[in-house]
């Protein structure tokens, strides 16, 4: 069936518009004001309600932002503890979100000095190596899960 919704055409004119709708969804958890939400029993809650919605129930986790209590140095666990949801079998996440840059951290922007090279002036980010810790965990992941379907 085709989903109604609102828009507002480049003229400026609202008009109700039709689409069949997209069946390459997701939904990213994030984690927000009641807590992190990366564990099996969010997984499990969001893709009951995705199916509910006649929607695919496909998920990727951010390790940042709220599911790091806003502590980038939290990213390794959160990744560590999807990690293994994923070696146990868990099909219905296919990635996450990871705040990464070349050095560790953040830093404010100094126009008229010098700043670090390879280190955000954004958001504070893992550093290289940690992130290459965070990749290799989650490709083992990934392997183990792989062998566990193969055998099921």
């Amino acid at each position: 069936h085709p989903h109604h919704f609102l828009s507002v055409t480049k003229q400026g004119i609202h008009a109700i518009v039709a689409t069949k709708g997209n069946d390459r969804c997701h939904v990213i958890l994030r984690g927000g004001s009641s807590g992190p939400n990366y564990g099996p029993e969010d997984v499990e809650r969001t893709a009951t309600a995705l199916e509910a919605a006649n929607q695919p129930p496909r998920m990727m986790i951010d390790v940042s932002h709220g599911n790091s209590e806003k502590d980038y140095r939290n990213q390794g666990k959160v990744s560590r503890a999807i990690a293994k949801q994923i070696a146990s079998g868990e099909s219905r996440i296919f990635g996450i979100m990871v705040e990464s840059h070349i050095e560790a951290g953040r830093q404010d922007y100094k126009p008229a000095q010098e700043n670090t090279f390879g280190q955000s002036i954004t958001d504070a980010c893992l550093g290289f190596d940690e992130t290459v810790q965070v990749l290799d965990d989650l490709a083992q992941a990934v392997r183990a899960r792989r062998t566990l379907h193969k055998r099921g």
